[in-house]
């Protein structure tokens, strides 16, 4: 019997349906059904709008439905979408020209493919084949993916009850400078002392098989945390010390979001290995790894294979081409600096108001706000935190809270590069309510 398909459901009817059909992936579902999307904004079923703080799951860096994303999927999916993964087809191979364009030298290899996740497990099997060696170093409170490897290389969440994780894989503290646990004499954080025996302990427990350091440039899932200037390039050393390669993920702060094209840029250091995702498909599936000749050649020639369905698709390729259409014609790194700087000021203000605000971080239009129970101490709260972010919702605002043990509950700010200053004073006069009103029940 074929299965009826209708959009008419009531509320209840949809909530049932979620209820008994759906498998949960990680936490509670929204309570709002989502009916379509536009610039920063979401619409519900119901008639209400959303001011989207997160540009979907960190992704939709030119808002939703943009007219030229539309324009390029309609036109491409109605000529060439998907092809046999062994042929390749013009926007493939453009995408990647124009990839290596923006990137510094060596890197000028792409492979595409589809999540986050794919394209860090792609560059941790390229890492160890070249190398010869399968140990992988990640911080403490990395989020990499879910498949195999990069689960292994993740942190901050899903790693009990699943059994064994990959072999080899080392974690090492992050470089917190609002909770340092390594400190100089005037109780700052001492990242370079906290490095080193980070490394020592690394090499006590290496069996000599160091192959990949896979590490964000600034950490989201671990609440939005930017490691010292000069950390990458003594993160670099170390990994030339070991004949490791360096392995940056810029999932969500790659093309344009920091304010510049890579986070990277700002510490002169040039990875091995860059993932990409996310911000790449601007919201589709679209990811890729980007390497130097000479180790794509040496990963060729010892018979690597990452042979999947969806590698090098032309319709996912297409809009990877106009994302960087739009990031070069807008000019949206300077706007993401700009916007990032209004952004920053306004969350000042609400520090100033609020004694729940610990800390303010970030770069560009990613941003995070750290709440405290007490600025002192700073003792954090899980309800404290869920509370705001369920208020923030309840008055058209989407927010995204992180918290992790030993940590205030962060907000990750992520709004489109291409919203407004007036959506932004939006959001943070929504906010700056939000915690007021949390704030009056304590």
């Amino acid at each position: 019997m074929a299965a009826s398909t209708t959009t008419s459901l009531s509320a209840e009817g949809f909530w049932a349906d979620a209820e008994r059909h759906l498998v949960r992936y990680g936490g509670a579902f929204t309570r709002e059904i989502i009916d379509r999307a536009a610039g920063s904004f979401l619409f519900t079923a119901d008639g209400r709008k959303i001011l989207d703080f997160t540009s979907g799951q960190m992704s939709a860096i030119l808002g939703h439905s943009h007219p030229q994303i539309v324009a390029t999927v309609q036109r491409q999916v109605a000529t060439l979408d998907h092809l046999y993964s062994g042929m390749l087809s013009r926007p493939v191979v453009d995408l990647a020209r124009r990839l290596a364009g923006t990137l510094p030298a060596p890197l000028e290899k792409a492979l595409l493919l589809t999540t986050g996740a794919e394209s860090n497990e792609a560059a941790i099997r390229m890492a160890k084949l070249v190398t010869g060696k399968h140990e992988i170093v990640s911080f403490a409170r990395s989020w990499h993916g879910m498949t195999q490897a990069a689960a292994s290389a993740t942190y901050s969440a899903g790693r009990k009850g699943y059994g064994p994780a990959t072999p080899g894989n080392f974690a090492i503290p992050v470089p917190n400078a609002y909770r340092p646990d390594f400190t100089t004499a005037d109780g700052s954080l001492d990242w370079r002392r906290q490095l080193d025996f980070a490394f020592d302990l690394i090499d006590a427990q290496s069996t000599g098989s160091l192959a990949a350091c896979l590490v964000e440039p600034i950490l989201s899932s671990g609440g939005i945390i930017e490691p010292p200037a000069g950390y990458f390039a003594a993160l670099h050393q170390k990994c030339r010390e070991r004949d490791m390669l360096l392995i940056l993920d810029e999932a969500q702060t790659g093309l344009c979001r920091t304010g510049t094209w890579y986070a990277f840029e700002r510490d002169g250091v040039v990875p091995d290995i860059l993932t990409l995702s996310k911000t790449l498909g601007a919201g589709l599936p679209l990811a890729a790894v980007v390497t130097s000749a000479e180790i794509e050649q040496e990963a060729y020639e010892r018979g690597f294979l990452f042979f999947t369905t969806h590698v090098a698709d032309p319709l996912v390729a297409a809009v990877g081409n106009t994302v960087l259409d739009v990031l070069i014609g807008d000019k949206l790194d300077e706007r993401a600096r700009s916007l990032g700087a209004f952004l920053r000021e306004g969350l000042a203000n609400i520090a100033e108001r609020h004694a729940v605000v610990g800390d303010i971080r970030g770069r560009g239009l990613l941003a995070g706000l750290e709440l405290v129970v007490d600025r002192e101490a700073k003792r954090s709260s899980d309800e404290l935190g869920a509370r705001i972010t369920r208020r923030c919702l309840e008055l058209g605002l989407h927010m995204n809270i992180v918290q992790l043990p030993g940590m205030g509950g962060v907000f990750r700010i992520a709004p489109p590069l291409t919203a407004t200053e007036e959506e932004l004073s939006l959001g943070l006069t929504t906010l700056d309510k939000a915690i007021g009103d949390i704030c009056a029940t304590l």
